[in-house]
Parts: structure tokens; C-alpha cells; sequence
């Protein structure tokens, strides 16, 4: 075989192996959509109904709307109209994100031009973050419990902007690196004070880092599941913590309501990365190339 013929059968070769690995990932998100357009009759069904012959909205309308075709009873009472979680979930989630990104650029900005903390400390800022939720939440919710934040939406906003703070320090560094110091000492001889060199400057060339970075805080605290259930009661639920609720029905007859309420819980995060695409790109890449 000659070299080209092996450079064409390796190509070939690792578009084969992305393939199956595309498949393996995208199975479970066209599950759950074809679930939540299946009639109650094909949830169980053998052999398994890949994509339903009668296609219904009944999932949909079940769980967006006040429409319900189940008998009336506390429990299918809870699972309706969750679009106070959806409230809910874009308060915290948004918040806590814009917080996050927002302090953490300005101390990602004094680490990596005055060194404020040490590779150390930031490595310690970091390991934070990787403290499982489960040690710290127990504690926490007596801690909170005592303020007055239990089952708050400033609460859930503290506790995610806290844990969620390291890795935007660390993210905008990385970023804020790749920014040449000439850039601010020309802004600054030219007049421009250190704060609005940062503002009209620095911030600017890093747009694309701190979208990514938004939208990768934005997921975690999006899909966020511990903190929200043990911190939270009845006042302040969000979404992952409704979607969980659809498990504790019997005999798993509400699989398609469930499913339909999934895709609703990630449309919103499409949507976004819809809208800010254009900057994802640049943003992931930002700093592979040198100066």
C-alpha cells in the first residue's frame, strides 16, 4: 500500500471511530425526545419503539399546561406548571454566573499582573471546588438554617457563586495572559486611569474567554442537583430538582411527562449557546497561539 493510500485509510479510519462516538453520545438525546412524543402505551414497550407511529403533544401539554388527563391527586398536582422552577432556575443560574464571571475577572486580573495570590493559593482557590457537595452540605444547611437563607433565592445565588468563583479566577487568567502588557502601558501613558484601562481595554480582548467561561459557570450551575434539593424546600425549587420529582411516581408511568420536561430544562441552555456562538470558538481557543 503506498503512503497516500495509508494516510486516506487512517483519515478514514478516525472519522469511522468519531462516527461511533457521535452515536453513542447523541443516543441518549434523541431517547429523550422521542420519549416525550410517545403515548403512555409505547414508554414500556418490546421491542423498543425508537420514534412513535402516533406521535402526541400529551407529554407536553401535561407538563407546560394547565391541561392534565390524570386522575386528581396531590402528587400529579406537584408535577404541573413548573415554569416557577424555569423562574427559578434562570434567577439563580444567571446571577450567580454574572457574579461569578464578574469578580472573578477582576481577581484573575490582579493574579495575573500583580500577583495578589500565589500559584499555591490559586491551586488551593481550585481545590475548593473539588470538595464533593455532599461533605459541606449538612453542615451548611443548619448554617443556613440559622441566617435565614434556607429555601432562598439569595441563598442558592451565595452558595453557587462561592463554589463556582475558582474556576472563573482560573479560566480569565488564562486569558487575561495572553493580553500583552503594551497594550495597557499605551492606554495608560495616553491618559486612561488603571480602572478604565481594565474597562475599555482589557476586557474587551478577553470578550470571547469570558463568554465561554460564562457559559461553562451558566451549565454547571444550571444542571446544578445537590445543593438545590438539601437547600431548598417548597419556596425556591428549581429545575433539576422538579425533574426529579417525576421519578417518585409508581411503576415509572410518567416517563414521558419526565421526558418532556427535559427537553424543556435544556432548550434554554441551546438557546444561549446559540446566541453566543460566535465567541465560543475563539474563546476555547484563546492562547493557542503565541505570541
Amino acid at each position: 500500500m503506498t503512503r497516500g493510500g495509508k494516510k486516506k485509510l487512517a483519515e478514514a479510519g478516525r472519522y469511522v471511530v468519531l462516527l461511533l462516538w457521535l452515536a453513542i453520545v447523541a443516543f441518549p438525546i434523541f431517547w429523550v425526545i422521542s420519549t416525550s412524543f410517545k403515548p403512555d402505551h409505547e414508554w414500556f414497550a418490546w421491542p423498543p419503539v425508537y420514534w412513535s407511529e402516533e406521535p402526541t403533544l400529551k407529554n407536553y401539554l401535561n407538563v407546560w399546561t394547565d391541561y392534565s388527563d390524570y386522575e386528581d391527586t396531590q402528587y400529579i398536582k406537584s408535577l404541573q406548571k413548573p415554569w416557577i422552577a424555569l423562574r427559578n432556575s434562570l434567577v439563580i443560574s444567571l446571577t450567580s454566573t454574572i457574579l461569578a464571571v464578574g469578580f472573578g475577572a477582576i481577581i484573575a486580573y490582579g493574579v495575573s499582573r500583580y500577583q495578589i495570590i500565589s500559584e499555591m493559593r490559586m491551586f488551593q482557590l481550585l481545590m475548593l471546588r473539588m470538595v464533593p457537595p455532599i461533605v459541606i452540605v449538612a453542615p451548611l444547611s443548619l448554617y443556613y438554617a440559622t441566617l435565614g437563607l434556607l429555601d432562598t433565592v439569595v441563598g442558592l445565588v451565595v452558595v453557587y457563586f462561592l463554589t463556582t468563583l475558582p474556576y472563573a479566577v482560573w479560566m480569565t487568567k488564562s486569558f487575561i495572559d495572553e493580553v500583552p502588557r503594551e497594550v495597557e502601558q499605551a492606554a495608560m501613558i495616553l491618559g486612561a486611569s488603571r480602572w478604565r484601562t481594565i474597562w475599555e481595554v482589557v476586557l474587551p480582548l478577553v470578550r470571547s474567554g469570558l463568554v465561554a467561561t460564562f457559559l461553562f459557570i451558566l451549565i454547571l450551575t444550571w444542571s446544578e442537583y445537590l445543593l438545590a434539593l438539601i437547600l431548598s424546600k417548597t419556596e425556591v425549587v428549581t429545575l433539576p430538582v422538579e425533574l426529579s420529582k417525576y421519578e417518585g411516581s409508581t411503576e415509572g408511568r410518567v416517563y414521558g411527562r419526565q421526558a418532556a420536561l427535559a427537553v424543556g430544562v435544556t432548550i434554554p441552555l441551546v438557546i444561549i449557546g446559540v446566541f453566543i456562538r460566535k465567541h465560543l470558538a475563539r474563546g476555547f481557543s484563546f492562547g493557542m497561539v503565541r505570541r
